[in-house]
């Protein structure tokens, strides 16, 4: 699936310079909606039935890895990671799982349990908190953070567990202690580190040095092939921003979770990055149930997506303003109707297996009417034009089609 480029007809800012990211840059993406997303106070823990559906949505989706849980937390938690496990493991599924453990062997012991009985492996999230404020709290010290690392990541790959290592709140931690703990996870074995805005602090500035810190000045020096994630969380705003920023710099992945779930506020929302990875041509896949995936997700989670919210939420390709809707409508009657998914959007509807719609209501002209009475094969007469006209323009509110339907009918001759 392709976008309407229409480039004659676009002049395009956003390529006046060298792109920030080069193109055919590969991001892999790691959905946390099934583990940091359902931190969130508001949200229910969804069924295995519905978690083994939003699993598969996300395998629709091209998503390349998930976090299936934390087992170490309690037995409705293992029994959720394993059947999780275990629907990838049978489907062959191309989705590659992981699970979030403390540092800690209690923690860890149960995903390696679980990778054994299912027979695939399962990466070992392993995490710690780090900043100064975190060990003045803690009452802890960086010597003893370097111990309790390396005995987990050693735990960890002795029991055949790729390992990812994940400090808590990198973007406010000091230099040196980011170089130790990396350095110490690396050398025991550790595959993938994990650097986090973990309360939400970090700008695009600040997630792009810490993140070309952390490859110069530890992953190079190495000689690893180490991956380099970036997750981050949306409390000032800038999750989508700050992972842009990140793969600039150099991750190789970004943690998200639909509809931006996740403690507080919320980590970064995946289907905006998927969005914005489609838009910046550095993935090519078919995001037509994007909607599905996050509507699911809202739906098992007894959360709700506002209708302001891009791409995904009720207004996001809708409008009833006369002069927007009067572009639209030319450009659906034009020699090229993909025209209408950009004259009024940024985000071509078409990518994500929508439409453009057009309503009616008070702030709608004539053109509104006539463009919903041809859709719906309505003869166009005046009597009925100036009767759903007058109506509109004396509601509070978009007109429903079940209304516009009736005073069609209402003034439509005998």
């Amino acid at each position: 699936m392709t976008a309407p480029t229409n480039s004659e007809y676009i002049h395009d800012w956003n390529l006046a310079s060298t792109p920030a990211i080069a193109p055919g840059t590969r991001v892999v993406l790691n959905d946390e909606t099934l583990r940091d997303g359902l931190q969130n106070p508001s949200v229910y823990d969804p069924s295995i039935e519905e978690k083994i559906e939003i699993l598969h949505l996300m395998e629709s989706l091209g998503i390349e890895q998930v976090n299936i849980g934390l087992p170490g937390a309690g037995p409705r938690a293992a029994e959720h990671v394993e059947a999780l496990a275990r629907e990838i493991a049978g489907n062959r599924m191309k989705i590659k799982p992981n699970c979030a453990a403390r540092t800690v062997e209690a923690d860890i012991k149960p995903i390696v349990e679980i990778s054994q009985r299912v027979g695939i492996p399962i990466e070992a999230a392993t995490f710690l908190g780090s900043s100064p404020i975190r060990r003045l709290v803690e009452d802890w010290t960086v010597d003893h953070l370097e111990r309790i690392t390396e005995k987990a990541v050693k735990f960890a790959v002795a029991n055949n567990l790729p390992s990812m290592y994940v400090t808590e709140d990198t973007i406010r931690t000091d230099p040196d202690t980011v170089k130790r703990l990396y350095t110490t996870a690396i050398r025991s074995g550790a595959s993938a580190i994990v650097l986090c805005d973990t309360v939400g602090h970090a700008t695009p500035p600040g997630a792009f040095n810490l993140i070309q810190f952390a490859i110069i000045e530890i992953v190079k020096p190495s000689g690893e092939n180490i991956r380099v994630d970036w997750h981050g969380h949306n409390d000032r705003g800038l999750a989508i921003a700050n992972s842009l920023a990140a793969v600039a710099a150099g991750a190789n992945c970004v943690h998200a979770a639909a509809n931006a779930l996740g403690e507080r506020v919320g980590n970064t929302p995946m289907e905006l990055m998927l969005v914005n990875l489609r838009l910046m041509g550095l993935i090519d896949r078919d995001l037509s149930t994007l909607k599905k995936y996050c509507e699911k997700v809202a739906t098992a989670t007894h959360t709700t997506i506002p209708p302001n919210y891009p791409v995904i939420g009720r207004d996001a390709f809708r409008t009833a303003t006369g002069v927007h809707a009067a572009a639209i409508i030319k450009a659906f009657h034009s020699k090229d109707p993909s025209l209408a998914d950009v004259v009024y959007s940024g985000v071509p509807a078409s990518l994500f297996g929508l439409d453009q719609v057009i309503e009616i209501g008070p702030m709608s002209g004539k053109s509104n009417v006539l463009f919903w009475l041809e859709r719906h094969k309505i003869s166009a007469t005046d009597a009925v034009v100036n009767r759903i006209f007058d109506a509109a323009k004396q509601s509070a509110r978009v007109l429903t089609d079940s209304e516009l339907h009736a005073l069609a009918s209402e003034a439509a001759p005998n």
